[in-house]
């Protein structure tokens, strides 16, 4: 169950939908965007990620894939499939380039190649035309969209016949022209020209009856007509009943190739579904490049464990501006599902919760999603957002009365395989009141084991994660001695709203602001500065922490290779004192045999 109706208005796949039909080629591979679903499978989800990285595969070894506009031929595949119909000589057209590009997809899936690449070649299993096909469509129709002489012996003849009549009429024409001209009965610019497809000589009014023939047309001004000279008639005559010989021999070559056609519509509808997937696959895998994404590992539970993920439509929105997206570390198993995130607003916690949507729902859509490649992901069988104004003029509801309805919707289908994700958890209405309700929801979600996000600003929402099990607190972090949002999420501890803070960065009146610190207690404003404080302190140790075991660890590196080396020189030393010494007693043994002799 996926809801509500516009979840992915939302969260944002609407455009990723639509940078994925940028990408296709063909209206079929658009198709199989609209048609994309969540899906709660894993073994379809693995076999659709497959089908990415062998994409991946052959674009980065540089195989040729054929990237062209499929031509849709669905329907006519489907009128042709009709005993007594004809394709059309558009439809031959635009079937042969296609038919080209598939009869390399075929071959390709064929080869051993393709091996490499096993959940594309099994989309093509099934799949095999009759290869006449292939060679006959190519002799029956040119580059240009015509049908050649070669087609038919009967055709070639038939227009050998056109072309020669043609040839004479126009000989006679021009000679006719040229007397007419000598004669004073046209122009002397004048050319021959066509009127109701046949050859006619531009006369002057005057002398109409000079020239014996039929009068076709006149100009707009009367003072010319247009006739064809009485001789050249009846050639004429023949080459329109030569014409429609030629259209019913062309017509008899349509004719043939459909039958030879309509054994395999079958399988040409196979093979086109077949090409309109391929381009959707391809344009999944140009996203993937795109959005610099991965195909991590994938477990059949709800869990999370997400290294460096990153929202990709706000990632391109700040690359274009020069700036750097903060990617999310997210950790949620079966005994921390629900995390609940404080801080300040514009702090990245609405932020946090669309990209976790987006990218859980982009992986249960078959795309490869935005992160590093060690991350684990979990599948869900539901996912739920609340999130944006809910108001509803028509049926007189309220913002939070649309929430309450939500929150209902949620608690009636809920389970441990649902994904939920809320933003501002409990507002709308009485501070302390929507922090009960919100509150008791948040219970009995845990209740029933169901995974979520949620954010808010209620602090009794924060204290959940110290008295239940499965509910673990996350906090954007704030530097306050700058006073700007870090855009980091640390789970383990509750944020603060820094509402002061942000408050006095903007030049609000400084006695407004001590007011109502005396209103709310000075003590609970600096607990959470100092707790804020704190964990920006514990983020920068932890930093210095792994310079200082970065520095430790060469250190010993280079304390040990000095005690190798002074070993090593030990070990020399010691072995040219033993030479020497050997070398120095065989001298004297030497110098006192010569004595002794």
């Amino acid at each position: 169950m996926i809801y509500p109706k516009d979840f992915e208005n939302k969260i944002g796949f609407k455009s990723v939908k639509n940078r994925l039909t940028e990408l296709c080629i063909s209206e079929m591979g658009k198709e199989f965007v609209e048609k994309m679903r969540f899906c709660p499978d894993i073994n379809k989800i693995k076999t659709r990620l497959s089908q990415i990285e062998d994409f991946l595969s052959l674009l980065q070894n540089g195989v040729p894939f054929p990237v062209r506009d499929y031509n849709d031929l669905r329907e006519d595949f489907h009128l042709l499939s009709i005993e007594g119909t004809v394709i059309s000589v558009e439809s031959l057209f635009a079937l042969k380039p296609t038919l080209t590009a598939l009869s390399y997809v075929l071959n390709f899936f064929k080869s051993e190649a393709s091996d490499k690449v096993e959940s594309l070649k099994a989309l093509a299993e099934g799949i095999d035309i009759d290869r006449h096909i292939f060679s006959e469509i190519t002799r029956l129709i040119d580059d240009k969209g015509e049908i050649p002489d070669s087609a038919s012996a009967d055709l070639a003849e038939i227009r050998r016949e056109i072309r020669r009549k043609q040839s004479s009429i126009d000989r006679r024409m021009r000679k006719i022209l040229t007397e007419a001209k000598a004669a004073g009965w046209t122009d002397s610019s004048a050319e021959l020209t066509i009127r109701d497809g046949r050859p006619v000589i531009p006369v002057k009014a005057a002398d109409k009856r000079a020239l014996r023939g039929f009068i076709h047309d006149e100009s707009a001004t009367g003072q010319t007509v247009y006739i064809e000279p009485a001789e050249i008639f009846d050639t004429n005559n023949e080459i329109r009943e030569l014409e429609y010989a030629e259209r019913r021999e062309i017509n008899k070559i349509l004719l043939a190739f459909t039958q030879l056609l309509r054994p395999e519509l079958p399988n040409l509808i196979k093979a086109w579904n077949l090409l309109g997937l391929l381009d959707f696959i391809r344009a999944k895998s140009l996203l993937s490049n795109e959005y610099k994404c991965v195909v991590p590992e994938i477990t059949d539970e709800p869990t999370f464990l997400w290294r460096q993920a990153r929202h990709p439509l706000l990632e391109q929105k700040l690359k274009s501006q020069n700036k750097h997206i903060t990617p999310l570390d997210l950790s949620l198993d079966k005994d921390n599902r629900i995390l609940v995130i404080s801080g300040p607003n514009a702090g990245g916690k609405s932020v946090c919760l669309k990209t976790i949507g987006l990218v859980q729902y982009m992986l249960q859509c078959g795309l490869a999603v935005p992160m590093e490649i060690d991350s684990r992901c979990g599948i869900f069988h539901d996912m739920f957002i609340d999130i944006g104004d809910s108001q509803s003029l028509e049926n007189d509801l309220s913002t939070y009365s649309s929430h309450l309805i939500n929150m209902k919707e949620l608690l009636s289908h809920a389970n441990k395989r649902t994904l939920f994700l809320i933003d501002e958890f409990g507002t709308g209405t009485e501070p302390q009141l929507g922090g009960a309700i919100a509150e008791a929801i948040l219970l009995k979600l845990n209740e029933k084991k169901s995974f979520g996000v949620v954010t808010t600003h209620y602090a009794n929402l924060k204290l959940l994660a110290d008295n239940h099990k499965g509910i673990v607190n996350g906090a954007m972090l704030f530097d306050t001695r700058y006073l700007q949002p870090l855009y980091v999420m640390m789970t383990g501890k509750p944020g603060s709203s820094f509402a002061f803070e942000i408050a006095r960065k903007i030049g609000f009146p400084e006695e407004i602001l001590n007011s109502a610190a005396d209103i709310g207690g000075k003590g609970q404003l600096n607990f959470d500065q100092q707790l804020q404080q704190l964990e920006i302190e514990k983020k920068e140790v932890r930093k210095k922490e792994y310079e200082l075991k970065v520095a430790d660890d060469l250190l010993n590196e280079v304390v040990t290779k000095y005690k190798n080396l002074l070993s090593d020189l030990e070990k020399k030393k010691n072995t040219l004192l033993k030479e020497a010494n050997k070398e120095a007693q065989s001298l004297i043994d030497k110098a006192n045999a010569k004595i002794e002799r």
